[in-house]
């Protein structure tokens, strides 16, 4: 299942910050669960794409950064398989 956060900072992002942020995706990772980020300009400071087998899944690794980002987070549905659905 596909996932797109849309995340806020709390504070100002450091050095300390983003490296703990790093070795947190990669033990995600090694579970399984997939991350692609992008900072952004604008309303959002970054999305998030997750790859996780359910919601479940995809819900506890976001709790992960809860101290570092507010997220507003979306299911997506691959173009493909919703073409399917109509």
């Amino acid at each position: 299942m596909f996932f797109i956060s849309l995340a806020k900072w709390k504070n100002t992002p450091t050095k300390e910050s983003t490296d703990k942020a790093t070795k947190t995706l990669e033990e995600l990772e090694k579970q399984g669960i997939k991350f692609r980020l992008y900072w952004t300009l604008g309303r959002y400071d970054a999305v998030v794409i997750v790859e996780a087998p359910t919601e479940k899944d995809a819900m506890k690794a976001l709790l992960r950064f809860q101290g570092l980002v507010a997220t507003e987070t979306m299911v997506a549905v691959p173009r493909e398989e919703a073409i399917k659905l109509i």
